[in-house]
C-alpha cells in the first residue's frame, strides 16, 4: 500500500499544500507520526502535535489556519475526520481483497508456527501465519486470527476469539468468551444525520503477565495500537476502547468501560463500574472507587478517587456531608 499526497488528494476531493509527490504507507496518530505515514488533525485538542508531526502528510480541515511552520504536506479536505475515515475504508478494503480464507487444508501446519508441547483444544482455529509459543494451552472453541502472535506458557480458555494481526505477550491468561482486537466505536457524522463507520487498522499488544476476564472487549486502534502493560489485570466484563493504553500493573474490576484514546498510568486500582471518558490521562498510582465518573485529567500521582464526577477522596467526603444533611432535611 503505498500512495502519494497527489492521489490522496483527487481521491478525497482535496488540495495539496506541500510537495504532491509526497508519499505514505501507513497510518498513525498524529503524536507519533513519522516519515512516510499519513496523520489527520480535526480536533483542536490536538493542535500543538500539528506543529511537531514529522509525518509525510496530513488531513486538515480547509479552514485550518497554523500558527506556526509545519513539516508536513497538507491535504485540505472539507471534513478531516470523515476523509480519513473514507481513506481508512478504502485501505481496509484493499488488505480484505488480499487475504485468503480457504479453511482447513493440509499446508495449514506451514504456515503457522507452534512452540513445544503446545495444546489444542477441538474445534479450535489457529490462522496462517500465526504463531504460537511453548507449553502455551489453547483450549476448545478458540479462534486465533491471521498473522497472530501468542507468546509462552499462555492460557487461552474455550470460546476466546482473538481477531487477526494481534500480539500477546507470555505467561498471558484470557479468559473464556474474551473478545481480543474488535473494531474500536469509530463513526463519523454525516450531514444527513446518518454514520459512517471508521475501519480500524491498527491491533493490540498485550504484554506479559497479563490476565483478562471472562467476557471482556480489549478493540484495535484505528491505525496504531491498543496497548496493555506486562502485570496488569482485568476482571471480567471490561470493555477496553481503542488506542488506548494501559500501564504495567494497573488492576481493573468489572464492569469499567474506558473510552478511546485514554492513556492509564502504572500500578493504578479501579473498582467496580469505573467509568473514564476518551482522551485523557490519568496518572500512576491512581485509585478510583466503585462506580467513579472520571471526566478530566488526573495529572497528581497517587491520588484517590470517589463519585462521579470523581472528585479526590477528601473533597468527595466534605462535599457527601453537605448533601448528605440536605437530604434528611
Amino acid at each position: 500500500m503505498e500512495f502519494t499526497a497527489k492521489q490522496l488528494a483527487q481521491a478525497l476531493k482535496g488540495t495539496v499544500e506541500g510537495d504532491p509527490q509526497a508519499k505514505i504507507t501507513s497510518f498513525a496518530k498524529i503524536e507519533h507520526g513519522k516519515p512516510g505515514q499519513l496523520c489527520f488533525y480535526a480536533n483542536p485538542k490536538y493542535e500543538k502535535y500539528v506543529y511537531t508531526c514529522k509525518a509525510s502528510i496530513l488531513l486538515v480541515n480547509k479552514d485550518f489556519v497554523p500558527k506556526q511552520n509545519v513539516t508536513p504536506t497538507l491535504i485540505r479536505v472539507e471534513d478531516a475526520y470523515k476523509s480519513l475515515a473514507d481513506l481508512l475504508k478504502y485501505a481496509a478494503t484493499q488488505k480484505r481483497t488480499d487475504r485468503r480464507h480457504r479453511g482447513f487444508r493440509s499446508s495449514w501446519f506451514l504456515t503457522t508456527k507452534f512452540g513445544k508441547k503446545v495444546y489444542l483444544g477441538s474445534h479450535s482455529y489457529v490462522g496462517h501465519h500465526a504463531e504460537v509459543g511453548d507449553y502455551t494451552k489453547i483450549y476448545e472453541n478458540v479462534y486465533v486470527g491471521d498473522n497472530t502472535k501468542i507468546g509462552s506458557h499462555c492460557i487461552i480458555y474455550p470460546g476466546v476469539v482473538i481477531y487477526p494481526g494481534m500480539i500477546i505477550g507470555n505467561n498471558v491468561i484470557i479468559h473464556s468468551n474474551a473478545v481480543i482486537g474488535s473494531d474500536g466505536f469509530g463513526n463519523a457524522p454525516l450531514p444527513d444525520g446518518t454514520w459512517e463507520k471508521i475501519e480500524h487498522l491498527g491491533n493490540v499488544i498485550i504484554g506479559d503477565n497479563v490476565e483478562i476476564g471472562a467476557c471482556t472487549t480489549i478493540d484495535r486502534s484505528e491505525m496504531e495500537s491498543t496497548i496493555i502493560g506486562n502485570g496488569v489485570k482485568i476482571d471480567n466484563l471490561c470493555q477496553i476502547a481503542h488506542n488506548v493504553q494501559i500501564g504495567e500493573n494497573t488492576a481493573i474490576a468489572a464492569q469499567c468501560g474506558i473510552a478511546g484514546s485514554t492513556k492509564i498510568g502504572k500500578n493504578c486500582i479501579l473498582a467496580g463500574q469505573v467509568g473514564i471518558v476518551g482522551h485523557l490521562e490519568i496518572a500512576d498510582n491512581t485509585t478510583l472507587g466503585a462506580q467513579c465518573g472520571v471526566i478530566g485529567n488526573i495529572k497528581k500521582p497517587g491520588q484517590v478517587f470517589l463519585g462521579s464526577p470523581s472528585l479526590p477522596i477528601k473533597s468527595y467526603l466534605r462535599s457527601y456531608a453537605i448533601f448528605k444533611r440536605q437530604g434528611e432535611e
